[in-house]
């Protein structure tokens, strides 16, 4: 026991560099007299390997941080599980959202619309990208609740109000104006598709950080967005939040065996799969 307890503490006491390290690279870096060319051949590859080495550990390091910033701005905003309906419309979203959210491991199970739209105001109209959640689920998404610059998510439901990105505020709302128009495809008739024009309150505007988001995201809530996309009662998808997004393929397999017909499954490495094998072959 003695002896185990002395080899345990020699082995943590032995630092990087120790001087068994220092003795031994030094044998091997100095050289004798009729050597000297020989030492400096070894000086160069010593430093070569040194560069190689730090370049290595430089670019994994910012390959390492630049995926873990991006998988937290797609998993901060998106569902880390898409469920969408295969056949009918998926008007027993309620049911399946509170049969999924039992689940162990699940945090969220939230209804969604999703759409395009334009938004229009009196210097000039850009695009967007809608999506209709109810006041809870917009919550639970940390990187825009935490992220609110103006005005606020509260009362969310119950308001005809929409929240948008900093860039897009910049770009389509003036100064003084409180409110903007949107165009999703409108009813067809006798003389074309006509588009459906509503001036909607900007209830909040929020900033998470990537432009691509802050320039074309729009929430609206749940019941206004069934109204203005002719939806029902119905959604398009359901976004469940996990708590272990890395497990997100064997909760999909925990789905799928819970008997819910007509379902369709799919984690957010599927929904990102450029980035996802980009980053993960560069990595590697």
């Amino acid at each position: 026991m003695a002896r185990n307890t002395a080899q345990l503490k020699l082995a943590t006491d032995t630092r990087p560099f120790a001087p068994f390290e220092w003795m031994l690279a030094l044998r091997y870096l100095r050289a004798r007299r009729k050597e000297g060319f020989i030492s400096v051949l070894a000086g160069f590859s010593f430093l070569g390997i040194l560069l190689g080495v730090f370049t290595l550990i430089t670019v994994m390091a910012v390959m390492n941080g630049f995926r873990k910033e991006l998988f937290s701005k797609i998993l901060g905003l998106n569902g880390h599980i898409i469920v969408n309906k295969v056949s009918d419309d998926f008007d027993n979203y309620d049911e399946v959202a509170k049969l999924l959210a039992r689940m162990p491991g699940v945090k969220h199970a939230v209804p969604l619309i999703e759409g395009q739209a334009m938004a229009s105001t009196p210097q000039q109209a850009v695009a967007g990208f809608v999506r209709g959640v109810r006041e809870e689920g917009l919550k639970a998404l940390p990187l825009v609740a935490n992220n609110v610059r103006f005005g606020s998510l509260d009362n969310f439901d119950r308001q005809e109000g929409i929240a948008i990105g900093t860039r897009l505020a910049n770009l389509c709302a003036s100064r003084s104006a409180t409110r903007s128009r949107w165009w999703p495809e409108g009813a067809v008739t006798p003389f074309g598709t006509a588009p459906r024009v509503k001036p909607y309150k900007v209830a909040a505007i929020f900033e998470m950080g990537m432009s691509e988001y802050d320039r074309t995201m729009i929430f609206m809530p749940l019941v206004e967005a069934q109204r203005y996309f002719n939806k029902g009662d119905t959604v398009d998808v359901l976004e469940v939040l996990i708590d272990d997004p890395e497990k997100a393929a064997e909760q999909v397999a925990a789905m799928k065996q819970a008997g819910i017909p007509s379902l369709h499954f799919a984690d957010w490495r599927q929904r990102n799969e450029s980035f996802f094998t980009v980053l993960e072959s560069s990595a590697t």
